[in-house]
């Protein structure tokens, strides 16, 4: 991510030249993926400036800004008005979304986890994957997760997004075999420590193939969830050897 600090230093970038942060124009050969701007921090002019520098530099695929507040969202409408806001996921993403290979099912267990599963679904889908969504399933109520089993199978790559104890994680993993990333979020009372204990709840996790991010890091679990999901398709497709 663009995460430069905001004071002023002179840097020369192969995109576009900023006297606050160095643009990676190149992370798309070495990676598959474009940078992101990471918005916490920037004011809402820089981070207009950044998100229209990498759309100059990529304008044949969507470029992503996370962690946007409100006043950037606002100052992002009025300068680029083509760029896609999700207030929920605090997200903004300007050009064409690729075309989706391989699906990421993004579960989430409650609605107060929104914020995180919504940063996890946009990120999925400028990653180049398809994303669909199951809310409010957590497992106060086992009933609504039993109910969905056939859409956990069918994906090629969970995220599980959950807060308060962070069990969820380990119930799905005990009912499926799909590549599972779980995402601890901060939502919770005093004992969750602001998701410390979600996170080692699911660290610590005796369903096997359960992988975890960081605290509210639904950027990271999209990452991941699109190129595990991007790599089984292209696997899923017909040999045409002889």
């Amino acid at each position: 991510m663009s995460d430069s600090p905001p004071e002023d230093r002179d840097v020369t970038s192969t995109s576009a030249v900023h006297n606050y942060a160095q643009l990676d124009a190149d992370r798309v050969r070495r990676t598959g993926d474009a940078e992101v701007v990471y918005g916490a921090g920037k004011t809402p002019r820089q981070v207009v400036e950044l998100l229209r520098s990498l759309h100059e530099a990529h304008p044949d695929r969507a470029v992503l800004a996370t962690r946007l507040e409100p006043a950037a969202l606002d100052l992002l409408a009025h300068e680029l008005p083509d760029a896609a806001l999700n207030p929920v996921a605090r997200a903004a993403t300007l050009g064409p979304l690729p075309p989706p290979r391989g699906s990421v099912l993004v579960v989430s267990a409650g609605t107060s986890d929104a914020p995180v599963a919504q940063e996890t679904v946009v990120t999925v889908r400028v990653f180049g994957a398809a994303c669909d969504t199951v809310h409010d399933v957590g497992v106060a109520g086992l009933h609504r997760i039993m109910g969905v089993r056939d859409q956990l199978a069918d994906a090629d790559c969970l995220v599980v997004v959950a807060g308060m104890e962070g069990a969820l994680p380990s119930v799905v993993g005990g009912l499926t075999g799909v590549p599972l990333v779980a995402v601890p979020t901060s939502v919770g009372y005093g004992a969750s420590f602001n998701g410390l204990a979600a996170l080692l709840s699911m660290l610590n996790s005796c369903a096997p193939g359960v992988v975890v991010v960081n605290i509210d890091n639904g950027f990271g679990a999209g990452v991941f969830a699109a190129r595990v999901a991007r790599n089984a398709a292209v696997r899923e497709q017909p040999s045409t050897r002889n």
